[in-house]
């Protein structure tokens, strides 16, 4: 039997009797359960539902308005896997098998004693713990097989396994394409004595594992091919033993094309990847993981400060993945208000609600096929965290208003500024749902840490600039780039290139120069100002400011609404003009009431 901690469980009651919650709360509150939350009605039971995690709910059946059995079919449609008990003075076989047919755990009738519902409370609490006990044992096997097979599928070394009598068990993807070129004839089934002259050294290296049990040092091989070529390989072979019971399997042979990867060493670092730029040994760290993750078929998780780029990431990883000739559909998630969002994203019915008065297609459908970027995945609300970890559990969802699931082959890309451990520890953010995100993370540098990228990216935007503009700016004094380089960036990329505008915008020539440059990049310093109701941790940098102190949050909505006025309502735009992200004008404009 499962030991409880009952002061950890949550227990929700619902009935439209008072005297009847009073007393189950009182009951169960005493036995040690806690805290026991009650609702008089189906809606105010949903509300607690969408924004509480329960381990036990106890439902009457028959209540004013919707039912109890009504109660049990939402919870279930949710996803959520929480016992039900149902509560009700009017027994019959019916209502009975419904609520069995719908997953209830038990039935109980009125009126109900003490005993048997301590008794049915601690069984369903016990089973409920066994269950999400097997869950947890599951999900980190599932996500410690997936981080095996990615790794597996993405490296750049060539693998392959070999059992006792040589034949191969498995190939990554690697292998099968040298293979392919260089051992016709070799596949996963295949024996390594069946491999061309040349690669007897592939089945030389296995035996001596097989045979002794221990690993053989890398060395290199040089092979002339029978087309004519020559190649340098580099090999080392390891005994291959399972992680449970230690029985010895056969062996792992892990090779590398070295001739190939001093053509790769010789060509330098690259300057440009996709719509990405720089130099640094941070950002060549990132290209290369896009080129192998693109590949790889899984969930990913964009991570960085605000301005670093995440969405160009997404938009590198599309390209580098067998679904680039798909669509790429991008959702922010902080641009959508709350009660649009579960539409928006999944879609709606005709008649689903007031307003709908056709059927549209939600963000997800429009990405079949293709990849669906997320940005800012740490704001959606526990409901929506809900619906979107059963659509990468199932690859199914239901648009609002339809009962028939629709189902999608669709790549997970997930963006955010957040520190989302941080919100899983403090109850924010779910963890599973965390973990099916972060499959894979890329974590983007902030500018400052890009050493000798900026001169790069300041040359790039200065180019599309002065074309947009149509001036003839040709380049920038020196002055004014060491002022750039020696400027924080809290904004980052994306500031640096509100920066370049601005200043290409005031340039009178073809030199941009430190007059061109705004007062806090002149001065190494910022006007800060939080955003309203939050503690100041996260700051914007105001667009006209310069060393002034923070301006009060009048002024700040005063002024955005200007902005918003002199965009006509772009807020795109706006958040340029004011040298915000938008997610932040969004924030803020949430804050001061504006939306």
């Amino acid at each position: 039997m499962i030991d409880l901690d009952k002061s950890e469980t949550r227990i929700l009651v619902v009935d439209d009797e008072e005297s009847l919650r009073l007393t189950f709360q009182m009951f169960l509150g005493r036995e040690g359960y806690g805290p026991v939350v009650t609702a008089s009605t189906f809606e105010e039971a949903m509300e607690f539902i969408e924004h509480q995690t329960f381990d036990l709910i106890i439902s009457d059946i028959v209540m004013e308005g919707a039912s109890g059995i009504d109660l049990l079919r939402r919870v279930r449609e949710l996803g959520l896997e929480c016992p039900m008990v149902m509560v009700t003075g009017y027994p019959n076989i019916n209502t009975a098998s419904e609520a069995v047919r719908l997953g209830a755990f038990d039935y109980l009738a009125k009126p109900v004693k003490k005993a048997d519902l301590l008794r049915t409370a601690r069984m369903a609490l016990q089973q409920y713990s066994l269950w999400k006990e097997k869950e947890r044992l599951a999900g980190e096997k599932e996500r410690s097989q997936q981080y095996l097979e990615t790794i597996f599928r993405s490296v750049r070394d060539m693998i392959i396994t070999v059992d006792h009598d040589l034949r191969v068990v498995q190939m990554n993807d690697q292998a099968k394409n040298w293979a392919a070129t260089h051992m016709p004839g070799l596949a996963i089934g295949t024996s390594l004595e069946a491999v061309p002259e040349s690669f007897a050294v592939f089945a030389t290296d296995a035996q001596q594992v097989l045979e002794y049990r221990e690993a053989v040092s890398e060395h290199r091989i040089e092979v002339n091919l029978e087309s004519g070529g020559h190649v340098v390989f580099r090999l080392c072979a390891a005994p291959l033993e399972s992680q449970q019971d230690k029985d010895f399997l056969g062996a792992v042979l892990v090779f590398r094309d070295v001739s190939r990867l001093e053509d790769l060493e010789k060509r330098g670092k690259r300057t440009y990847f996709h719509r990405l730029a720089g130099v640094s040994r941070a950002m060549q760290t990132v290209y290369t993981l896009i080129e192998n993750v693109g590949q790889v078929d899984t969930s990913v998780l964009i991570t960085g400060e605000s301005g670093t780029g995440k969405e160009l990431v997404a938009e590198a990883l599309h390209a580098e993945s067998p679904r680039q000739d798909m669509p790429l559909v991008k959702f922010d998630c902080t641009s959508i208000p709350e009660n649009l969002m579960e539409s928006e994203l999944f879609g709606h019915k005709k008649g689903a609600f007031t307003g709908a008065d056709r059927n549209r297609e939600g963000r997800i459908l429009q990405a079949d096929g293709g990849t669906l970027f997320l940005d800012e995945i740490g704001d959606i609300s526990p409901l929506m965290q809900l619906r979107l970890l059963r659509f990468l559990q199932e690859r199914t969802f239901y648009p609002v208003g339809e009962d028939r699931p629709v189902t999608v082959d669709v790549r997970v890309v997930a963006a955010t500024n957040a520190d989302l451990k941080q919100k899983v520890q403090r109850g924010e953010f779910r963890e599973d749902l965390y973990y099916r995100l972060r499959v894979i993370d890329i974590t983007l540098p902030p500018l400052r840490d890009r050493e000798g990228d900026l001169p790069i990216l300041v040359e790039l935007f200065l180019a599309r600039f002065s074309k947009r503009l149509n001036k003839n700016i040709t380049g920038i004094s020196d002055q004014a780039l060491q002022l750039l380089d020696a400027y924080r960036w809290p904004g980052n990329v994306r500031e640096l290139e509100h920066v370049v505008e601005r200043a290409c915008v005031l340039c009178a020539d073809d030199t941009i120069t430190t007059g061109n440059l705004p007062e806090e990049v002149r001065t190494g310093g910022r006007t800060i100002g939080a955003t309203p109701g939050s503690s100041g941790a996260e700051t914007e940098a105001t667009p006209h400011g310069g060393g002034s102190p923070p301006v009060s949050q009048e002024s700040e909505k005063a002024h955005i609404l200007s902005i918003i006025a002199q965009t006509d309502g772009n807020k795109a735009k706006a958040a340029r003009l004011l040298g915000i992200d938008r997610s932040t004008l969004y924030r803020k404009m949430k804050a001061y009431g504006l939306e």
